[in-house]
Formats: structure tokens, sequence, C-alpha cells
């Protein structure tokens, strides 16, 4: 797949205890955006966040929480991104989730 020079990206801030079906939510989002031939996903793991309930979610040794805040970036172009909203709406019943503007530089993989 080639990406045009602009994009989008798509971040969905969640909670690492959110299901969706059975299963971790950033996990479904990941592989409904692959079965869809999405461009590519990455999911990161903070270590300390709070969302609109104001509470602290924090991964210090003595205290670990089951709740860290994680965060889902996707990016493809336009049309893909605003095709995939409306599946992720029913997915998503708690947190944010933002679109930006991207320039895309390279989008390559080697050929081994």
């Amino acid at each position: 797949m080639k990406l045009p020079g602009e994009a989008e990206i798509l971040r969905i801030f969640i909670g690492e205890s959110d299901k969706y079906d059975g299963k971790p939510l950033y996990q479904a989002i990941v592989e409904e955006a692959r079965k869809r031939g999405m461009a590519g996903a990455t999911v990161f793991k903070g270590s300390l966040g709070f969302g609109v309930h104001s509470r602290l979610h924090t991964a210090k040794v003595l205290r670990l929480s089951e709740d860290l805040p994680v965060v889902v970036e996707l990016v493809d172009k336009p049309e893909r991104i605003a095709d995939f909203l409306p599946e992720l709406d029913k997915m998503v019943a708690e947190g944010l989730i933002t679109i930006e503007k991207v320039r895309v530089i390279a989008y390559r993989h080697s050929k081994n």
C-alpha cells in the first residue's frame, strides 16, 4: 500500500482494562483495523494518566494499576479513517478519539 503525502492519524485514548466482545479493546481495535486493510496500528501503554473522571492511573511499584492508560494510533488515508469511525464508535464506550492531519515522509518495508 502506498500512502499519499497527506494522511491522517487517528488516536484513541482508552484504559487497559476496557473490553469489547470479551477481549481487550485495544486488541479489538487493532484486529478490526487489520481486517479492513488499514496501513498500520500501534498500541502504547502509559505509565501515568487520567481521563474524564480525573481518577489517576499509575504504574508505581507499590501500587500497580490494572487500568493503565492506553493509546492506539492508526495512520491512513483520510477516507479510510472516516470509514473506520462508525465501527470505532460502536467499540469505544468510554475514552477520547482524535484525528490530526499528518504528512507521511516514508512508508516502506524490506522485500525479504
